[in-house]
């Protein structure tokens, strides 16, 4: 197995145009056509988890949280992370991380929070704009279904729980081609008349490069007519967050009793129990006071995520229940989701969960 397999995979579930503007997903130690036999999954990246790869003769490290974010001028062995730096490249251990990326794709970090506390009718809380695109082909009759299939296969064409999505409309197409053409269809200096489709499909920004590449390669013309329109369009597929509803309504204190349970929790920090009962739920795994407002207007009785300031406690304005349940607390189970897809896609690799806890905040 090469790097560059285990980041393939990783990128076409949570694709690196993604993240966040302020992270730093991605490759961060290593090469990637290296070689590699076993991969360690953590949350965090310390001293402590790549000691663990080094004794389990792990030689990747996968992780949630990038430890690189800002740039470096120096490696010294004073800091934390001069030394994970030192200590990965001495023992060849490479270090990738999936983080903000992984937050908001529908599948990832909130998709696992709502499976552990038995959410459905799940939707992103706040959904991303601007990353989708309009793409418009006109395609001879008779290629017409090649270059769908083509462009389908790239993940074009996919709306919601809907996939082949596309509009269609038959028209005339008219060309002529100069002397150093090589025309499909007629001869040079001719005018030629062809029965053509318009398709248009949505695609979204990561895939418009493949999805052209596959246009090219599926359309028989040497110059193909096409156009991409920019969308402003809700991706309801891509964002931060995620809401849902309980199979039956809950009442507020059991529901919170029910919560420490299921994520395994020591503490969680709440606002006044203003719903008596909780149905709807809003999620954020890591920091998600951003999104307070948002579960407002979905009308969520009760936000859970990690890192809520004192002031901002009182935003909740006897309006939704705050429950913070803490950062390290809230994406925990992010490690189990990272081994389950990479399991599913490589089923005869190892790959192994890190029981280093990371954990920096502790609890008496």
């Amino acid at each position: 197995m090469h790097i560059k397999d285990i980041t393939n995979f990783l990128e076409s579930w949570a694709p690196r145009s993604l993240q966040e503007p302020y992270d730093n997903s991605g490759l961060l130690i290593g090469e990637k056509d290296a070689k590699i036999s076993q991969v360690l999954i953590s949350l965090d990246v310390t001293e402590e988890v790549i000691d663990e790869a080094i004794t389990t003769k792990s030689d990747m490290i996968v992780a949630h949280h990038p430890f690189i974010f800002k740039g470096i001028k120096h490696i010294g062995n004073t800091h934390w992370i001069d030394r994970c730096i030192r200590k990965a490249i001495k023992h060849d251990i490479s270090i990738y991380a999936i983080h903000t990326n992984l937050d908001n794709v529908h599948t990832g970090v909130n998709k696992k929070i709502a499976e552990k506390i038995g959410l459905e009718n799940l939707s992103i809380l706040q959904p991303k704009v601007e990353t989708l695109s309009k793409l418009t082909v006109f395609v001879p009759n008779v290629s017409k279904q090649e270059v769908l299939d083509a462009l389908y296969e790239t993940g074009a064409g996919n709306i919601g729980n809907y996939d082949h999505c596309s509009f269609q409309v038959e028209g005339m197409g008219t060309f002529r081609g100069n002397e150093s053409s090589n025309p499909t269809i007629g001869k040079q200096g001719e005018d030629e008349s062809v029965q053509e489709t318009r398709i248009e499909v949505l695609i979204p920004n990561h895939l418009m490069g493949a999805a052209l590449s596959a246009m090219h390669q599926s359309h028989p013309y040497e110059e193909i007519a096409h156009y991409i329109n920019p969308l402003t369009n809700i991706n309801q597929e891509v964002g931060a967050g995620m809401i849902g509803e309980l199979p039956e309504k809950m009442e507020s204190a059991k529901f919170l009793e029910y919560l420490k349970e299921n994520m395994d929790l020591n503490v969680i920090r709440y606002t006044g129990l203003v719903r008596d009962s909780i149905k709807k739920v809003a999620i954020c795994g890591g920091s998600g006071s951003f999104l307070l407002e948002a579960a407002k207007r979905n009308h969520a009785d009760i936000f859970i995520t990690g890192d809520f300031k004192y002031h901002d406690f009182f935003e909740a304005n006897k309006e939704i229940i705050i429950a913070d349940i803490g950062h390290y607390e809230s994406e925990v189970f992010t490690k189990e989701l990272i081994q389950d897809a990479l399991t599913k896609n490589f089923t005869k690799f190892a790959f192994r969960l890190s029981k280093v806890d990371t954990n920096p905040i502790k609890y008496l």
